[in-house]
């Protein structure tokens, strides 16, 4: 029986994506995870594997294709000796059901498991079928079946709309008693759109002028969809503190003198991502994420921490950051913003985390209001140090002053909450020696 192979989801908030190249061709026997094409999502580009196993009777999706929809046929797998024309027809697919989950990215893209691409595309699993009713599996799915005496009807499916693959009897062979059916999860709502004005409308106000016209690529899409949710449905609140920077500049100057046989630089980001996670855990109520009808109070200290790229961003996120060194903080952000920038971070790695940090200051920016990355509970804008006159007691003095603006959800954290994280920030990186405590 033919199979089709569907374009995967391979993130939360993927609607369509670019079949960037095959792996595969006709004629090639592939088996369950096997790599078989790349594939471009709005954020990184992937690697896809192959749930079921066949021969591949013809590929639907010529390379470089862009603009193909989740759950679209890019391939159709046969068994030895079956003709291509006996596979379902694309058009019968496509009107199944089709949608990518629309969740929250987290997060500024911990360490990859083994196969993250297999985890993020398999399907949830669907209900045994009923009595009577004809079951969809895969022909080495109905092979192990046999032999093993296991009654297919009996399984869920984890395969593309929900075909019975050899991972589900295999877990039936392990496990004998069948689990009972659960209720499909209630799909997501679909990502906001921009409202704005029509391409044709805006084109007529600048009729007779000069321009270039520049398509919006997958990411672009997804920051102006999730940007315009944020402003629309968080209410923010901002908070601005300015810190002295002396103290934390000459211990790094200490520190960086001692690492330097090992080759490590602290930067000061560094820091202020050490001082942000060790403020969560002494302000726990502040570590805390919208999740629509209640929040979820987190424990560990994940950070995300923007990245800019080429034609927009990602936020990879350091798990367990109050736990982790300087220097280990140090090796893992330079690792994860140099595969953000070629887009070869994999979807756990930016989403999660309860708070970001977005730091301009490198590009001479000495204060900005950030935008919360839902469903973050808050953002902390960092701008340049620059020396300034400062007031001591009764004496004025040169310092230098970082700006600080922290952008709050009111939903999660009040002002005073807000307020109480803030000074703890600010009390690190005023004290950075303590951190190390």
């Amino acid at each position: 029986m033919a199979i089709e192979i569907l374009m995967p989801a391979l993130s939360p908030t993927m609607e369509e994506g670019t079949l960037a190249k095959w792996l595969v061709k006709e004629g090639d026997t592939v088996s369950s995870g096997q790599i078989i094409a790349e594939i471009e999502t709005d954020k990184a580009t992937m690697e896809f594997e192959a749930v079921d196993e066949g021969r591949v009777g013809k590929l639907l999706v010529a390379e470089g294709t862009a603009g193909v929809k989740v759950n679209t046929p890019i391939a159709v797998l046969v068994e030895d000796g079956e003709a291509v024309s006996a596979a379902p027809a694309v058009a019968a697919s496509a009107s199944a059901p089709a949608a990518a989950a629309s969740a929250p990215a987290a997060q500024p893209l911990a360490a990859p498991s083994p196969s993250p691409v297999a985890a993020a595309a398999a399907p949830a699993a669907t209900a045994p079928a009923k009595p009577g009713a004809r079951v969809a599996a895969s022909p080495l799915a109905r092979r192990l079946a046999a032999e093993r005496g296991i009654e297919l009807s009996n399984l869920r499916g984890s395969g593309p709309q929900g075909r019975i693959v050899k991972a589900d009897v295999m877990a039936a062979n392990a496990s004998p008693q069948a689990a009972a059916p659960t209720a499909p999860a209630p799909s997501a709502a679909p990502a906001a759109q921009p409202a704005s004005a029509s391409a044709a409308t805006v084109a007529r106000m600048y009729e007779g002028r000069d321009y270039t016209e520049i398509p919006l690529d997958g990411m672009r899409k997804t920051i102006a969809a999730r940007l315009t949710e944020a402003k629309q449905t968080i209410p923010h609140f901002y908070l601005r503190r300015d810190v002295r920077l002396d103290n934390l500049l000459a211990f790094r100057e200490q520190l960086n003198k001692q690492l330097e046989p090992r080759g490590v630089k602290l930067s000061v980001n560094d820091f202020i991502i050490k001082a942000c996670a060790l403020a969560l855990q002494a302000v726990p109520d502040a570590n805390a994420v919208w999740a629509g009808d209640r929040i979820f109070k987190m424990k560990a200290s994940d950070v995300a921490v923007a990245v800019a790229i080429e034609g927009g961003l990602f936020t990879p996120v350091l798990k367990d950051a109050e736990q982790k060194t300087l220097s280990a903080l140090s090796s893992e952000m330079k690792d994860l913003a140099a595969r953000a920038r070629t887009r070869k971070l994999a979807p756990q790695e930016y989403q999660g985390g309860s708070f970001a940090i977005s730091n301009l200051g490198m590009m001479g920016i000495e204060n900005f209001d950030a935008v919360i990355n839902p469903p973050h509970g808050a953002i902390l804008a960092v701008g340049a140090g620059v020396r300034k006159p400062v007031v001591t007691g009764d004496q004025i003095g040169i310092a230098t002053v970082m700006s600080m603006t922290l952008s709050v959800d009111h939903r999660v954290i009040d002002g005073a909450l807000g307020a109480d994280l803030m000074k703890a920030i600010v009390e690190n990186l005023e004290n950075p020696m303590a951190m190390l405590a």
